[in-house]
C-alpha cells in the first residue's frame, strides 16, 4: 500500500484537509449570515406575502438568478480583482472564501425562499392577528416552523460549497482541489488523484448524514 502511495506527500495532504474545512467552515458561516436575510427578504416581498413588492422582488430575483446562472470557475475568475481588494490575496483559503460566499449565497437564498413558503399561512396570518410585528412573525413563526428546511437547506448549501472548494483549486485556492490539479492531473500521480477524490467524497458523505440526523431529529412528528 505505502508503495502504490509513493506520490503521496502526508504533511501536504493533511494540510489540504486542513485548508479545505477552513474554506467550507468560513464560506459557509457567510453564506448563512448573508444569504438567510436575503431569502427573508425575498419570500417576505413576494406575491401575496406579508410586504409583496413585485418590483423589488422581480429586482433581487434578476440578481439572484444571474449570480446563480453563473458558472463558478467564470465567477472565480472574474471576481479576482475584487478578492485581491477585501483580502490582499487571490490565492489560498483567503482569496477563495469571497468566490465562494457570492457563488453560494444566491443559491441558499433560494433555498430559504423556498423554506419559507412551505409554512402554513394560518400560522402566519394567526401570529399578525395576535398584533405581531414583523421581526416578531420572522422570528417566533416563521423560521422555527421551517427549521427542519432551513437544516436541509444548509446541508445542500454546505455539500455545494465542497464541490466550488475543489474547483477553486484552478486559481491556487488550496485544499484537496487545488492538490488533486497540481499532482494528480498535472503531474499524472493517479494515486494522489484518487486519495484526494475519496477524501472529498467522505467529506460529503459526513455533511449529509449529519443534515439528515438533525432533519429526522427536529422533524415534528
Amino acid at each position: 500500500m505505502d508503495g502504490w502511495f509513493r506520490n503521496l506527500d502526508w504533511h501536504d495532504l493533511a494540510q489540504a484537509c486542513l485548508d479545505t474545512l477552513a474554506m467550507l467552515g468560513g464560506a459557509l458561516a457567510f453564506t448563512v449570515l448573508l444569504g438567510l436575510p436575503l431569502g427573508v427578504l425575498l419570500y417576505l416581498t413576494g406575491k401575496r406575502q406579508l410586504h409583496a413588492r413585485p418590483g423589488l422582488y422581480r429586482a433581487l430575483s434578476v440578481v439572484v438568478n444571474m449570480l446563480r446562472s453563473l458558472p463558478f470557475i467564470i465567477l472565480l475568475i472574474v471576481l479576482i480583482p475584487v478578492t485581491t481588494l477585501i483580502t490582499g490575496t487571490s490565492l489560498g483559503v483567503a482569496g477563495a472564501i469571497p468566490p465562494l460566499v457570492v457563488g453560494c449565497t444566491p443559491f441558499f437564498a433560494r433555498l430559504v425562499e423556498t423554506a419559507l413558503r412551505e409554512v402554513d399561512r394560518g400560522l402566519v396570518e394567526a401570529t399578525q392577528a395576535m398584533g405581531a410585528s414583523t421581526w416578531q412573525i420572522i422570528w417566533h413563526t416563521l423560521l422555527p416552523e421551517a427549521r427542519t428546511g432551513l437544516i436541509a437547506a444548509v446541508t445542500v448549501t454546505a455539500i455545494v460549497l465542497v464541490d466550488y472548494t475543489a474547483m477553486s483549486g484552478v486559481i491556487g485556492g488550496g485544499g484537496l482541489g487545488d492538490l488533486a490539479i497540481r499532482f494528480g492531473y498535472q503531474r499524472f500521480q493517479t494515486d494522489v488523484m484518487i486519495i484526494t477524490v475519496a477524501l472529498l467524497i467522505l467529506l460529503v458523505q459526513a455533511l449529509q448524514m449529519s443534515g439528515d440526523r438533525l432533519v429526522a431529529r427536529y422533524t415534528r412528528r
